[in-house]
């Protein structure tokens, strides 16, 4: 016990001589400790006078640059955004799923509202494929550059008729492809839809009904105008003057008649005989005057009877010629005076019918003239009365009723012919929607089930990828479609690109239409849009909708030059582009140079005097 005790005692004195050396040794190093601070504190204090002599400026000195053999590559970088190129809005051009025909719901101004059943799905749709339902009909996707515009019905000719027979026989419904929506092509669309478990548009039982009433309207207008012109012709207010035309058609008849009957005779019967008679007496005349002739001449010889001839041997017997005996003449006076009567009768014969002939000419001739007034005075007639019978028909109330009866009779023909336009089995204008590009995909669907059609439907891109971005309007000057560029990836990755567009081109999306009271967004200060397609399409579609970094090439040097900061390149005075080349002492020398392509703040240089500047020289980039 005593034992245990000394122990206890003496362990409690050394544990009293450790606590004694450890406070000794805090206090000695608190001392050291505020020693060093008093040394530190004392050796930052300065006098104003140090201070001012450290806050003098350094020595000037020339801040150079080494002058470096290097490929330059000048750049254009764009910040940009993967996104499917070509984005094209889709519309319908038209209803779909409308109850009766097409035409039907047209023309009494009704309609089954247009309600979204099935909407777009995003993702790739190929021609034939069905796009989205509407009131459970569908909405067909054919390649074509041509938009619906227009429901296709029978009858109907164009383009877009041809495109879509076109359309079908890609899809393996034979049709010929004419253009004109024929009975064949009634056929090939009905087996179109029944292809995809559809039914093709047809005519209901109210369509049907529409048709039999337009066609009993036509019937019963034509009935009503048949009427009002069998009124007017049988009507007493124009019959009058239906008598007098046909009184004038008759006496035109009568005058043209007479007068093609004196025209083909020369005299009358009356005057034929007068005729007669007169160169009857000519002939009379005449003979009296060769009878007076006669009896004068017979005188004469009696009153000189011609001698005989005288033979020198007198007769043929021998015996001579007795004279003639003396007899007593004859007084032709009054032959003569007889002879001359007889002329003068002659005479007076051929100038009498000479007279009468001209009586004649002229008796004919106002004959003639009476006649063709006649028929000019009948022909007057015929107008007067064939232009009050008109206008006797125009004032009718009869009349009136013919022209409204006839109104009303083409106004019910050209309702049924617009009705039979688009009867029968047809494809409504809203059922189809032609894309430029096949396989295509949907970027976003516009609309849900439930919604009405209002306007766009859905978005449909390329199956391509596009970057858009925008420069600076003077590195846009830069560049040029097909120039190479380089996209970086988010991951480092750096993937080859080529330009191309700039400018209006490089838009891929049309302009949204803007509600009333939207302001355009202010544009960029000298900004140009750009457009970039990536070369390989691998391994893209996870980056869509990334901005991405693009560098475009738009110049090398082809291989390595001498190049310095384009800060150390200065002009003179007389417009040459200089380098000082730095010497010993912050000396220097001037260097006339050509300068080339500059690139990442370098540019390329050629000394004038060959040697002059070498790689590895320092050139002035400053003074100081």
């Amino acid at each position: 016990m005593r034992k245990l005790k000394a122990s206890a005692g003496a362990t409690g004195a050394f544990r009293a001589g450790l606590s004694r050396n450890k406070v000794l040794a805090g206090v000695v190093a608190a001392v050291v400790a505020l020693a060093g601070i008093g040394w530190g504190v004392g050796a930052q204090l300065r006098s104003p006078a140090d201070e001012l002599a450290a806050r003098r400026p350094p020595k000037p000195s020339l801040v150079t640059a080494l002058v470096e053999r290097r490929k330059l590559t000048s750049t254009v970088t764009v910040s940009g955004t993967l996104t499917y190129g070509s984005p094209l809005p889709v519309t319908l051009a038209g209803t779909v799923g409308v109850t009766g025909a097409v035409g039907a719901a047209s023309a009494s101004g009704g309609g089954t509202a247009q309600r979204v059943s099935t909407a777009p799905r995003p993702g790739p749709i190929r021609e034939g494929e069905v796009l989205m339902q509407v009131n459970g009909r569908p909405v067909f996707v054919f390649r074509g550059r041509l938009p619906m515009y227009r429901p296709l019905v029978p009858g109907t000719v164009g383009d877009d008729v041809r495109q879509l027979q076109r359309a079908l026989r890609r899809k393996g419904v034979q049709v010929p492809v004419t253009g004109v929506f024929d009975a064949a092509t009634v056929i090939a669309v009905k087996r179109w839809y029944a292809k995809r478990g559809y039914q093709a548009q047809e005519p209901d039982m109210e369509a049907r009904k529409n048709l039999q009433t337009y066609r009993e309207t036509v019937r019963n207008k034509q009935a009503e105008l048949a009427e009002a012109r069998k009124a007017l012709d049988e009507g007493l207010d124009v019959r009058p003057l239906k008598v007098r035309l046909e009184n004038a058609v008759r006496d035109l008849r009568s005058a043209e008649r007479a007068l093609r009957e004196a025209l083909q005779q020369d005299m009358t019967p009356d005057q034929a005989s007068r005729s007669t008679s007169l160169r009857q007496g000519v002939r009379t005349a005449e003979e009296a005057v060769l009878a007076a002739e006669k009896e004068l001449m017979e005188a004469r010889e009696n009153n000189n009877p011609p001698l005989p001839s005288p033979t020198p041997s007198g007769t043929p017997s021998g015996n001579p010629v007795p004279a003639p005996s003396p007899s007593r003449s004859t007084d032709t006076r009054l032959l003569e005076l007889k002879l001359a009567n007889a002329r003068q009768a002659l005479d007076e014969a051929h100038k009498a019918v000479d007279d009468y002939d001209q009586q004649v000419r002229e008796e004919q001739g106002k004959r003639l003239e009476e006649l063709r007034k006649s028929v000019r005075t009948a022909k007057e007639a015929k107008v007067t009365a064939e232009q009050n019978l008109r206008r006797g028909r125009v004032v009718s109330p009869l009349r009136m009723k013919v022209s409204n009866s006839a109104a009303g009779l083409a106004e019910a023909r050209a309702m049924l012919a617009d009705f039979l336009k688009s009867y029968g089995v047809s494809v409504p204008a809203g059922e189809v929607v032609f894309l430029p590009t096949l396989p295509a995909r949907i970027d976003k669907a516009e609309v849900k089930p439930g919604d009405t059609i209002e306007g766009k439907v859905a978005t449909v891109t390329s199956s391509a990828f596009a970057i858009t971005g925008s420069v600076e309007a003077k590195e846009a000057k830069l560049l040029r479609p097909g120039q190479k560029a380089t996209m970086e990836a988010l991951d480092g990755t750096l993937l080859p690109v080529r330009l191309t567009a700039t400018g209006e081109a490089a838009r891929l999306a049309p302009q949204e239409d803007k509600k009333d009271g939207d302001q355009d967004p202010p544009p960029a200060t000298g900004s140009v849009p750009v457009l970039l397609t990536p070369d390989p399409a691998k391994g893209l579609k996870a980056l869509v909708g990334s901005t991405l970094t693009v560098r475009i090439s738009v110049g090398s040097t082809g291989g390595p030059v001498l190049s310095v900061p384009v800060a150390a390149v200065v002009t003179s005075a007389d417009g040459r582009p200089r380098l000082r080349v730095a010497l010993d002492g912050d000396k220097s020398r001037e260097v006339e140079v050509r300068t080339g392509l500059t690139a990442d703040g370098n540019v390329e240089i050629s000394p004038v005097q060959a040697g002059a500047v070498k790689e590895g020289d320092r050139v002035v980039v400053n003074d100081a």
